[in-house]
């Protein structure tokens, strides 16, 4: 159950939903409570796990009065980080995955930026992290190539890829005021979320700081290696036209754009790879997506950012499963 008890104030909520993750907490919690920036509460949701991931969070919150532990059943990361966002009590608001870790002096940076700036929100540089090697991905590195303080999107619309929640900072009243939220029973909820905040904000903070290590599991757990499955691909769909809708809605015309061009499609090439192995319902579903996406009344699906060869497949894909024009 849910415990509705207030803490006192405090500078920083952090939140960690956690599910079936007992190998990887203890270096997240770590990495959070060895944080520079001490006034900090930790808030874990112990998702439902079958293993030792809620043991484990309550033997932080012993030895650490930061921590706070609720134990619930499975519900999905929407729905924890919503649940950890209802008791946070910070002015300030970040989220932290359970099988990463916070890069450190992170929080001390991103916050210290937001009290220089007063901008909405702060963020870091994400480097993906597998066994022993670290990279950026190419928009990642581009948009954190400096530091950019007190921008918005008209200034720097590409921020708009960066539709992660795990490295930023958010001022809470901001969150509030915009009534953010995670949607509840769909994958990557991140990122129509992470859309509506960035369209929001008044003024950005964008830190070429590294922030963030983003773990990339070997085992096929994670849901970025689920790319093949046919459910992941329906989630992918609905969320990116969350995410469009926001767009069309609230983005200028040079924004939108370069969300069609070059943000949108950013995902395509890993589902695209999936094609030979793939079902013919996969398929049909993904040919759907390129021409419900791109259009001449969007951007031609010709004119996409992507690799020759990618976008090549996407046009035969689309053309293959055309629907025929009436006589």
């Amino acid at each position: 159950m849910l415990s509705t008890t207030r803490r006192r104030p405090t500078a920083l909520s952090v939140v960690v939903p956690a599910f079936n993750v007992d190998r990887y907490l203890p270096a997240c919690l770590t990495s959070v409570l060895e944080q520079s920036h001490r006034d900090l509460e930790v808030i874990v949701i112990d998702d439902g796990s079958t293993d030792r991931t809620g043991e484990i969070a309550d033997r932080f919150a012993a030895a650490d009065p930061r921590v706070r532990v609720v134990h619930q059943a499975n519900a999905g990361l929407g729905a924890a980080r919503n649940a950890g966002t209802r008791l946070a009590v910070g002015r300030y608001l970040a989220f932290a995955d359970s099988d990463d870790v916070v890069c450190p002096g992170a929080y001390e940076h991103l916050i210290g930026a937001l009290e220089s700036t007063g901008s909405d929100l702060a963020i870091g540089t994400a480097y993906r992290w597998e066994g022993r090697r670290t990279s950026l991905t190419p928009l990642m590195k581009e948009n954190h190539r400096r530091d950019l303080l007190g921008v918005d999107l008209d200034d720097a619309p590409l921020l708009l890829a960066d539709c992660f929640a795990w490295n930023k900072v958010f001022r809470r009243s901001f969150w509030d005021d915009a009534a953010l939220g995670f949607p509840a029973g769909v994958r990557y909820e991140d990122q129509p979320t992470l859309t509506r905040a960035l369209l929001a904000a008044r003024s950005i903070d964008s830190l070429r700081m590294p922030v963030y290590l983003w773990r990339i599991r070997r085992d096929g757990s994670s849901i970025s290696q689920q790319r093949g499955d046919l459910a992941d691909l329906a989630d992918r769909v609905v969320t990116k036209r969350w995410s469009t809708s926001y767009v069309e809605e609230q983005a200028g015309r040079a924004v939108r754009d370069l969300w069609y061009r070059r943000i949108l499609p950013v995902d395509l090439p890993e589902y695209l790879r999936r094609l030979p192995d793939s079902s013919p319902a996969y398929r049909s579903m993904l040919a759907e997506c390129l021409r419900e996406f791109w259009s001449p009344a969007t951007v031609p699906l010709e004119e996409v950012r992507l690799p020759r060869e990618m976008r090549d497949l996407a046009v035969a894909l689309r053309d293959a499963h055309a629907v025929p024009v009436a006589a």
